[in-house]
């Protein structure tokens, strides 16, 4: 197997790792604090993305019967980074959800507010 290929792989399973203990904290934030943390992740998939274009070409580069093999791997690494961008869009969504709630609810008060004042 090539060498190169297989710095580039550790180093894409450590980031992985780390992004998806970054999604379990972010998960539990709210406010500012989760934005901060998304962002923060979005920043490491990138740099997830960037590894797997480095690993796809150096794969394609190597003979066919060592190519497959890590084209299968490739794959699975393709797929986990999908997994994980999923994730990263659900956890911002709820953060938007929430705060687009929480305007509601402010201007829905404000509203009964006015209600009741104009009943006295």
């Amino acid at each position: 197997m090539s060498e190169v290929f297989e710095g580039y792989e550790r180093q894409y399973c450590e980031l992985s790792a780390g992004l998806s203990k970054k999604c379990t904290s972010a998960s539990l934030l709210d406010g500012e604090q989760k934005k901060q943390k998304v962002s923060e992740i979005k920043v490491g998939l990138d740099e997830a993305e960037s590894l797997i274009r480095k690993m796809d070409l150096e794969a394609r580069s190597l003979p066919p019967n060592v190519k497959a093999v890590l084209l299968a791997k490739l794959r699975e690494y393709k797929s986990d980074l999908n997994n994980l961008k999923s994730e990263v869009k659900r956890i911002a969504s709820t953060s938007l959800n929430q705060a687009a709630r929480d305007e509601l609810l402010e201007s829905g008060m404000a509203d009964a507010a006015t209600v009741s004042l104009s009943c006295f």
